[in-house]
């Protein structure tokens, strides 16, 4: 068994995947991805993540609902919730309204991805 923090990156978006997993795996993260709602909340429940990157722009079920779901289970409550957005005015009121741990918008800085889950992760 890894002693690696595993992260689920809960993206629609190819391009943004293969680059944010680049990064994880070059910090030393175990990254798992899923690229839509539904996938997200399955795989988050199967693997049991140490944090979740989530975007609010996704398929099947949109991130609101997804982060909604996820901090409404017992078992998955306690996993940090990252949204990943590119629109601050979107987000800024419903980050503890979905009950989000943070956010970091999007185009990030890589290192302002891995400060941002390094605050929850160490």
């Amino acid at each position: 068994m890894s002693d690696k923090k595993r992260i689920l990156l809960v993206e629609d978006e190819p391009d943004l995947i293969k680059l944010t997993v680049f990064r994880l795996k070059k910090a030393g993260y175990e990254v798992i991805t899923a690229t839509d709602g539904g996938q997200g909340l399955e795989t988050a429940d199967r693997q049991r993540p140490d944090l979740i990157l989530l975007d609010l722009g996704l398929p099947v079920i949109d991130g609101y609902e997804v982060c909604r779901r996820l901090k409404s289970d017992e078992k998955l409550k306690d996993i940090p919730v990252l949204i990943m957005t590119a629109s601050i005015e979107r987000i800024k009121d419903k980050v503890k309204e979905i009950g989000a741990d943070g956010f970091v918008l999007k185009p990030f800085e890589p290192q302002d991805l891995l400060s941002a889950i390094k605050k929850f992760l160490e």
